[in-house]
């Protein structure tokens, strides 16, 4: 697999530290508010890159980490009247919904920065210690000039990125590119003891100790938003680099942005839009489908149509596994060896042409592409007037193996009273008054049923239904 590494601007073969297993450190969410369908694009990209890994054998670490002491979580406090503990186990017990929502899979482990502060102390101690970081009355800043490769994330010398520096009111920093590890406490701001007095850790030194602390001194792949490579993740380089003396990451791996019909998402501009809202009107799945509808590093265009267009591709998706599922269950007779060999050699193509656009820097666009030859393929020559039982378990395994590595045709939310239990009673009702020729029985069940939102359709196998 060839991935493209933010710090050396080209694709390289991914290889990890350890063969056959791989380290990986995501960026996530500070917890004051719902996420925004920009928050759901890396959540989404780095999920299925982890499960690619696994799919291909590996054995994947993946570190999320919860930002859960911020200015944004004491500010929200503030206005609720709350403490800023509460205000981020709310938000992280709703970002765990809409990632639940989202079908992304829990982290290895999911760190929160107040429950590390030991781990950032130390780090620390020891960058002031080594003459990286300097005290300056309760705080302590990091100095990146004393760092020769300060700026090798971003590309950018550290005279440029000087330029636009500045010191903002109540910052006693010697420079101006000078970045808080440790903040010492306002009145009434929350805090924890320190060398320095009574303060908080700043934004870019949690990550450092999280990665170092649940992933060792050097990770496989960090990875992100393009938002964060410059200060965020260019900080957490140098704090790393200079505190273990062993290089932080060797991949480092960087979303698109999103916009919103063609714009810079805004709430100024009223285009701001949360995952929660979204997925009340279209459902999660279909975010989830146009979050990885084009190679993650290109940029997305959020709208109606687009959601629309996921939405019917989905439809198509869930047609096929649920006509499959259908077949399976009614098949007749299994085809012969032969047939059956060269069918599987079919579907074995497909398997190879996914992995080789998933090879291509985690090309989901030509993955899917992929996926949908298959589907085509499978309505063709398996969901035959009479499929066959091998054939119909042989083209389930490669649909359930391809879609489960993208993360998508997972299980829809049942009905909230009776479930798909309900539903089949009433198919059977329904099939016995056609048998009994009660035909009006029959015509009010199925009325019922329509009234449910549900399809049938009659088979010479049997009965179908699916959501309308």
């Amino acid at each position: 697999m060839k991935v493209y590494n933010t710090l050396t601007r080209q694709k390289e073969d991914l290889i990890p530290i350890t063969p056959g297993e791989y380290k990986i450190y995501a960026c996530g969410p500070t917890v004051y508010n719902y996420i925004h369908i920009g928050n759901a694009r890396p959540i989404c990209v780095f999920d299925v890159l982890r499960r690619y890994l696994e799919y291909r054998g590996n054995k994947v670490t993946f570190v999320q980490n919860f930002t859960d002491i911020d200015d944004k979580i004491i500010n929200r406090a503030n206005e609720e009247g709350v403490s800023f503990s509460e205000i981020s186990e709310k938000y992280i017990a709703e970002y765990k919904t809409d990632a639940a929502g989202l079908n992304v899979r829990e982290a290895t482990v999911h760190p929160k920065a107040t429950e590390n502060i030991d781990e950032i102390i130390a780090i620390i101690k020891t960058l002031i210690e080594k003459g990286y970081a300097y005290q300056a009355e309760h705080d302590v800043y990091f100095s990146p000039a004393k760092f020769a490769e300060y700026g090798k994330l971003s590309h950018q010398p550290l005279e440029d990125l000087m330029s636009g520096a500045r010191i903002n009111v109540g910052e006693i920093k010697r420079e101006p590119m000078d970045f808080a590890l440790w903040k010492g406490s306002k009145p009434g701001e929350p805090y924890w003891e320190s060398p320095w007095g009574q303060g908080r850790p700043g934004w870019h030194i949690e990550c450092s100790a999280m990665n170092r602390k649940y992933l060792g001194e050097t990770i496989d792949i960090h990875c992100g938003g393009q938002d964060l490579i410059f200060p965020h993740h260019e900080n957490e380089i140098a704090q790393s680099e200079c505190c273990n003396g062993a290089p932080f990451a060797h991949y480092w791996m960087h979303n698109g942005f999103i916009t919103v019909d063609n714009e810079k998402m805004s709430k100024s501009k009223g285009n701001f839009f949360t995952v929660r809202d979204v997925a009340q009107q279209f459902g999660y799945e279909p975010i989830r489908l146009l979050m990885i509808s084009c190679q993650y590093r290109s940029p997305i265009n959020y709208s109606y149509d687009s959601l629309m267009q996921c939405k019917a591709s989905l439809t198509r998706l869930h047609t096929c596994r649920d006509s499959l599922a259908f077949a399976l269950a009614n098949a007749g007779e299994d085809v012969s060896a032969e047939q059956l060999s060269a069918l599987e050699k079919a579907f074995d193509e497909y398997r190879a042409k996914f992995c080789e656009a998933m090879d291509d820097d985690l090309n989901t666009a030509d993955a899917i592409g992929a996926l949908f030859e298959l589907v085509r393929f499978i309505n063709k020559e398996v969901l035959t007037a009479a499929p066959a039982k091998n054939a119909v378990a042989s083209a389930l395994k490669v649909f359930d193996e391809l879609t489960g590595v993208l993360g998508i045709v997972y299980n829809e939310k049942k009905e909230e009273e009776g479930g798909d239990a309900a539903i089949d009673a009433l198919i059977a009702e329904r099939t016995a008054a056609r048998k009994e020729k009660n035909w009006a029985l029959a015509d009010e069940i199925r009325n019922q049923l329509t009234a449910m939102g549900i399809v049938l359709e009659d088979t010479p196998q049997g009965v179908k239904w699916h959501r309308a």
